[in-house]
């Protein structure tokens, strides 16, 4: 997964996100031993939010970061703070029980509250907004939004406006989209402006952060230690929050979970600066926005009156051919309006979905804790993820517990063959759409 990895970063380091922060100087590697409470593997959000409640709590906490603090997935995603699970609450549903599946609702709404809640108190400047749109740009996908919507306000409480046919246009400015519906609980964030936000409340609270340290090995003989290239960490609990940069940068550290667990490339554009009173037409609400198309498309406006736009998949190390030429394309069947608009960023990388798309915490052994799978939900629901190791490590363990129970498939075909597997199962279910 080295080659994956490599083609990520070079490709992250063209992002709109990087080019509108000012990052702070590289926090020193680590180098020699270090004693502490907890170590977390992953600067993300994830981590981040785990090393943020742990230190709340009074414990001593090390990150380690390999590349530098929210270089992955955390910060170059679509900033899209959604509601629920890539799974969908039916698989919920069917695996712990109605009355359980409604818990995991409330608490991915309560993911959204700790999020404002953290910037709120550290005052965390990333253009948050509320309002989300889902699209369906054909009568049978409106059908299956119909359907899901009337789900989640029926039985979860979600209420929303829904429109078809010309009235979209008055909540969306787009010929491609028969049906939409808005609600108000979800909407977006600037990912990297949040997550370096995340880092200096850390700082501030005693964690240390090393950067370009990557964690390489995992003994569980006697409480935990990890080694890396230049020195190593004792502690007594571990949370392994890297995702799927995790068999890259230290294959022996959880080779029994990574098999669960797919890198899938996502990739972005962002326009120059548009007229503001055109995004105002376009998007009236400024809510972010995504279609339910099994390769979806997703986008929002930033605040300074870019539209960045998401969509393609990628299932191997190399960036698609012509991605720019072709995610300008996809934005222009959009927003005809917006077919000459100049494309200044073009960047992506990989996230980790995991086969029923929902999320897998766990622990292995008594004191080293995991978290991936957030399948493109994570931006909201990493943050609840690292209160729940906190309040696990501390003691308070049925919340965490409650994820623990979802049971988990490892993706067919080994490590060779695991990717065309997922390919031909997503050209099956893109072909089913058609149908």
């Amino acid at each position: 997964m080295g080659s994956l990895l490599q083609s990520d970063t070079q490709l992250n380091r063209q992002s709109y996100y990087e080019a509108s922060v000012t990052r702070p100087a590289l926090l020193a590697p680590l180098s020699g031993e270090l004693r502490t409470d907890v170590v977390v593997v992953g600067g993300g959000f994830a981590g981040l939010s785990a090393a943020i409640e742990l230190a709340q709590r009074g414990f001593k906490v090390a990150v380690l970061e390999a590349d530098r603090v929210c270089s992955g997935a955390s910060g170059r995603n679509g900033g899209q703070v959604i509601v629920g699970y890539a799974s969908g609450q039916p698989e919920l549903e069917q695996q712990l029980g109605m009355q359980a599946a409604r818990q995991m609702w409330q608490m991915s709404l309560e993911a959204i509250d700790l999020m404002d809640a953290r910037i709120a108190q550290w005052g965390i400047a990333c253009e948050r907004k509320n309002g989300y749109l889902y699209v369906a740009d054909s009568l049978r996908q409106a059908r299956a939004l119909d359907a899901e919507m009337d789900l989640m306000d029926k039985a979860y409480g979600l209420p929303t406006e829904r429109a078809y046919g010309a009235q979209v246009r008055a909540m969306i400015d787009s010929p491609r989209y028969v049906a939409c519906a808005y609600e108000k609980r979800s909407g977006h964030v600037h990912p990297l402006q949040y997550g370096l936000g995340l880092a200096r409340a850390a700082l501030a609270l005693g964690v240390q952060i090393y950067e370009k340290t990557a964690a390489l090995t995992l003994d569980q003989s006697a409480g935990v230690v990890l080694r890396t290239a230049c020195g190593h960490v004792r502690a007594r609990y571990a949370l392994l929050a890297g995702n799927c940069t995790l068999p890259s940068f230290g294959p022996q550290l959880a080779p029994s979970i990574a098999p669960r667990i797919m890198p899938v490339g996502t990739y972005m554009v962002a326009t120059s600066a548009l007229d503001p009173a055109l995004v105002q037409r376009l998007i009236p609400s400024g809510a972010a926005a995504c279609d339910n198309n099994v390769v979806l498309d997703y986008f929002r406006f930033s605040q300074d009156a870019r539209l960045l736009f998401g969509g393609r998949v990628s299932y191997s190390s190399r960036t698609p051919a012509g991605l720019q030429q072709r995610m300008a394309a996809r934005m222009a069947t959009v927003f005809p309006q917006l077919h000459n608009a100049p494309i200044e960023f073009t960047w992506g990388g990989f996230v980790d979905i995991s086969m029923n798309r929902a999320p897998d915490f766990g622990r292995l052994g008594e004191n080293v804790y995991y978290l991936q799978g957030f399948s493109g939900h994570g931006v909201a629901l990493t943050g609840l993820a690292g209160q729940l190791v906190a309040q696990a490590i501390a003691g308070e363990v049925s919340r965490f517990e409650l994820f623990s129970r979802l049971k988990h498939r490892d993706f067919p075909g080994g490590a060779l063959l695991r990717t065309p597997s997922l390919v031909l199962g997503m050209l099956y279910h893109r072909l089913r759409s058609y149908f």
